[in-house]
């Protein structure tokens, strides 16, 4: 057609655009290619020479426009539609047997599962508005993420506006996807990486997070990045009513789904898939580390919940850790944040899984002992879930001397002091007088979910402490950009941006202040419900154990964790002169008309999701939860509420439907804008959210 027909240019660049989206699709969802990779070249150049020549017919869907924008200053955090979760998983048949049964003692025999590979990626969040790709969100703390849009943009397998041909596509659409980099692509990047004197990436999962998190978009659109989607995180209208059907769905709307998914009626069909993969896991051009097990059907995912921590309708089988054989060089007591001394192995390097690993913790003295691990041994070192290094074992070697058995010292090797054996673990009493203690304390309450200061990571810590500037943990709020300047690292914008951070912290959420603190057994969860409980960091001080209990999620060791750590002369001294520095606000609240009320949510809503009748019901006080029990002020059934509504039936609990759900807000004085985050599970506190970040015991 000629560009001097009427409408001819634009009409062309339609044609164009329409065609190579097509071609998109069948090449990276169907597998079905149509054209050849240079007639598609051709096409895609004959479009961008147009729009070149007519810059007022591009649009913002166009193919042409995956090359890479301008450098971003910094990533914008933004708010997920929805959670994005973490999997409860384990390497063991046991856990998977009671997973399902589980599922089939809360909904019956009749179960049906779909299982998936575990693809080791970076997890991210797509949102279609209108069709057209609006955000891209990494995964972040699950709740919230960085904007990585622009980046996201330059994939080709992500399609800048959904199909419409087969299925009609929704007004709204968030996703959740995995971001991975196929291998030889790997190879080949660490390859030009090597060649041009850079470090190349461990793996290939840090490769496509590192790749996704570039600030100029241009490098990312260099990266041969690729995608899967797998799940539906929100929708407008109702989604399809079970996990094979959504497959579908992703399918017709033009979205990448791994064509190894695949329906599985119980235990036998998902250890055989289990079976299929790990067996021919190396053939694939992409990383998996086990797969996933979800319940088919979304009203059976409703019936069983989830937890602040997971989904309790999905569970993840992985495969047993790799491993290899090396020698351990050196054994090295590491003082952790809380205190404990944990033994450290240091190690030939040896390569497991496509990491080069060097260190292993070894958990304890009584450990070591037990596996009678000394300096100089052959060992046998996996990486337990593909990701933490350890040493199973020691490797005989008949005729070869032995050094002596490794024993704790004495004394902290940071600071001096005596150590005290508490059980099998190793405790400096020094507290935050103890170097490594001090830059611990500093980095933790420094981090994303503490005090968010950005530039104070482990690095910079260590090096405040380690040149004499913080010797005091109050002293972090002290620092002047002109000190920081004559430190190795730092120039006058990266000290000014420290300094400037820090002051912006002074005030900070409750939640985030009482996590800061590093109180033995509460993390991130216990310490919003603790700040959501007293609302006040002086009523938090001052409570007592029996007043600590009645918060959700908090027994009697825990309340007797807190308040011991609390009370110790050298920790009120501490927070007395933290306080004068940082300044913590409770969570927002509009009011208080629905306290005290606990409220199950059930079915869907026409109004509004789920997610957003939660926030307004806990904006005015009320606690929601997802278990329906004696304790129940009102269960709120939507369209098609399943087994909940039973229950509530079955024990007498008052049932709303949603015009009584919009009688209760309005009479609440419910407002629509506020509202703290919630979560849309069961309100338990999970183990893994109570314990210490390092993963080393409390302090008694």
């Amino acid at each position: 057609m000629s560009d001097s027909s009427p409408g001819g240019p634009e009409r062309r660049a339609r044609e164009l655009r329409e065609a190579l989206r097509h071609y998109s699709y069948l090449y990276y969802v169907r597998n079905q290619p149509e054209i050849s990779d240079e007639r598609f070249d051709e096409l895609f150049l004959e479009l961008k020479t147009l729009e070149e020549a007519h810059p007022e017919f591009v649009t913002p869907d166009s193919p042409t426009q995956r090359v890479g924008a301008a450098p971003l200053d910094g990533f914008e955090t933004i708010e997920h539609a929805a959670p994005m979760l973490s999997l409860d998983s384990s390497a063991d048949l046991e856990p998977l047997q009671r997973f399902d049964e589980r599922m089939r003692k809360a909904l019956g025999d009749d179960v049906a599962y779909v299982v998936e590979p575990k693809l080791d990626g970076a997890s991210i969040e797509l949102v279609y508005e209108g069709g057209r790709l609006s955000r891209a969100v990494t995964r972040g703390d699950g709740v919230r993420g960085e904007g990585v849009t622009e980046n996201a943009r330059t994939i080709q397998s992500v399609p800048l506006r959904l199909r419409d041909a087969d299925r009609t596509m929704p007004g709204f659409l968030a996703l959740r996807a995995e971001v991975i980099m196929r291998l030889g692509e790997f190879e080949a990047l660490n390859a030009r990486l090597l060649e041009s004197d850079r470090a190349p990436f461990a793996n290939p999962r840090n490769a496509a997070a590192g790749s996704l998190r570039q600030l100029d978009p241009r490098i990312t659109a260099a990266r041969p990045l690729d995608i899967y989607v797998y799940d539906i995180l929100a929708i407008d209208g109702r989604p399809p009513p079970t996990q094979w059907e959504t497959l579908e769905a992703l399918r017709d709307w033009g979205l990448p789904v791994n064509e190894r998914c695949r329906p599985a009626a119980g235990v036998e069909d998902i250890l055989a898939f289990h079976a299929e993969l790990e067996e021919g896991r190396d053939d694939l051009d992409y990383e998996i580390d086990g797969i996933v097990v979800k319940l088919d059907d979304m009203a059976a995912r409703d019936e069983v919940g989830e937890t602040s921590h997971h989904p309790r309708w999905a569970f993840a089988l992985k495969f047993p850790p790799r491993n290899e054989v090396t020698r351990l060089l050196h054994i090295f007591p590491s003082v952790g944040r809380t205190g404990v001394v944990t033994p450290i192995a240091f190690m030939r390097p040896v390569e497991l899984g496509g990491v080069t690993v060097s260190r292993a913790n070894l958990h304890n003295r009584e450990e070591v002992a037990r596996k009678d691990i000394r300096e100089g041994d052959r060992v046998r070192v996996q990486r337990a879930g593909d990701v933490i290094p350890q040493v199973l074992e020691r490797i005989e070697e008949p005729g070869r001397e032995r050094a002596e058995p490794w024993v704790m010292p004495a004394e902290c090797p940071s600071c001096g002091t005596g150590l005290e054996p508490r059980g099998p673990y190793t405790f400096c009493p020094n507290l935050f007088a103890c170097p490594a203690q001090l830059a611990g304390r500093i980095q933790h309450l420094g981090s994303r979910h503490a005090l968010d200061i950005e530039g104070l990571g482990e690095e910079t810590a260590n090096l405040l402490v380690r040149q004499g500037l913080i010797e005091h943990l109050p002293r972090l709020f002290e620092l002047e950009a002109e000190t920081l300047m004559e430190l190795e690292g730092f120039a006058e914008k990266s000290a000014t941006n420290l300094v400037e951070a820090i002051a912006a912290a002074r005030r900070t959420e409750l939640a985030r202040f009482i996590y800061g603190l590093g109180i033995p057994e509460v993390g991130v969860t216990v310490a919003g419900e603790l700040a959501s409980h007293f609302r006040s960091f002086e009523e938090f001080r001052a409570a007592d154990d029996e007043t600590l209990q009645t918060v959700d999620g908090i027994g009697p060791r825990m309340a007797e964790q807190i308040t011991t750590f609390l009370a110790r002369p050298v920790v009120s001294g501490l927070v007395d002169e933290l306080r004068g520095f940082i300044d913590p606000v409770p969570p927002p609240r509009s009011g208080d008309a629905l306290a005290g009320l606990r409220i199950v949510l059930t079915g869907w809503l026409e109004t509004m999701s789920r997610s957003e009748a939660a926030k307004r019901l806990e904006a005015q006080g009320a606690k929601v939860t997802s278990s329906v029990s004696k304790q129940t002020s009102y269960v709120v059934a939507g369209e098609n509420p399943g087994r909940k509504l039973e229950r509530a039936q079955t024990l007498g609990v008052e049932i709303l439907d949603e015009a009584g759900l919009l009688e209760l807000l309005s009479g609440g004085g419910a407002d629509d804008s506020g509202g703290s985050d919630v979560d849309d599970g069961s309100g338990e506190a999970d183990a893994a959210d109570r314990a210490d970040a390092s993963g080393e015991p409390g302090e008694a």
